[in-house]
């Protein structure tokens, strides 16, 4: 039987915490617009934060699967880029401390796993589990983006019409995580952003600033947002330039306008074709767009 205490070790100086909230994602799931991967990286880049505990990588990744990076220079190897799966203490924006898990989705022992999160948990003392990613979802860049909540009991979210039944989806650790620490007691949630399909393999940032806002709503933390939103900034006028010298792109979101539109007025679905438009696949869409993104790389 192996104890789920070998998976992590505490660092020697964890600072006192009263109850912290803990932000969890992990690289390797359905992110649409990284908008997870963004968002607690932002928070990892703006706020001073340490490292609490780290994860054993080599037992729980498949480096085979995602090769780590090393660098070779002339005639000799001069770096490794190892893989980090850590919890960091962090503070927001008025000092009150949390705690961000990330790094790379282990690859197995994710039972194992999730029982050694449920330690740490009790270790330092977690009010609540809160994670955050992207959804691909047919719906405009132009519109506010959807935020589709779920949470290991009722009482943690408030009610809303979900767009989705009862459906099976392939399985991940922050699922898991939500699912056994939820059924052990603790309290557990999640955001899912709904993001533009058609944008859904670039990065998003108004993705990452619509997941830290519910984050804020749904705990009380108060994160730095500028830098964040300059970027959404930037990216919006960087579509809006694409779709500008896109008749086909202007068309195609124009529809996915009327749609959205008729469906957030209750209108019923049959009459939302009345008018069909010939619209690109979502698939159509991302490969102009990526295309797009990847000149104004070359061009800088």
């Amino acid at each position: 039987m192996y104890d789920p205490r070998d998976l992590y070790q505490l660092a020697g100086d964890v600072p006192e915490l009263a109850d912290p909230v803990l932000l969890y994602h992990f690289d390797g799931f359905v992110d649409a617009g990284g908008a997870g991967r963004l968002a607690l990286g932002h928070l990892l880049a703006e706020l001073e934060h340490q490292v609490v505990a780290t994860f054993d990588v080599d037992r729980l990744l498949d480096y085979r699967s995602r090769r780590p990076i090393m660098t070779f220079d002339t005639d000799r190897w001069v770096d490794y880029e190892s893989p980090e799966l850590a919890v960091h203490a962090v503070a927001d924006a008025t000092g009150t401390p949390f705690l961000i898990l990330s790094g790379p989705e282990p690859d197995r022992e994710w039972e194992l796993f999730v029982k050694a999160v449920g330690g740490l948990v009790g270790e330092l003392n977690v009010s609540k589990l809160v994670t955050v990613h992207g959804i691909p979802m047919g719906v405009p860049h132009t519109r506010p983006l959807g935020v589709t909540m779920h949470a290991s009991r009722p009482g943690l979210i408030n009610s809303q019409t979900s767009a989705f039944g009862r459906v099976q989806v392939p399985g991940s650790v922050a699922g898991l995580l939500e699912l056994r620490l939820g059924a052990a007691g603790h309290d557990a949630l999640g955001y899912a952003i709904h993001v533009p399909h058609y944008l859904s393999q670039a990065e998003y940032p108004h993705a990452a600033v619509a997941a830290l806002e519910a984050v804020t709503r749904g705990t009380g933390l108060v994160f730095p947002m500028d830098a964040l939103r300059e970027a959404a900034q930037r990216t919006t006028a960087e579509i809006e330039e694409q779709i500008q010298a896109s008749d086909e792109l202007s068309t195609a979101i124009s529809g996915l306008e009327q749609q959205y539109d008729a469906f957030a007025g209750g209108a019923e679905r049959e009459n939302l074709m009345a008018e069909p438009v010939q619209m690109p696949t979502g698939d159509e869409l991302a490969a102009q767009f990526e295309r797009f993104l990847a000149e104004r790389d070359d061009d800088h």
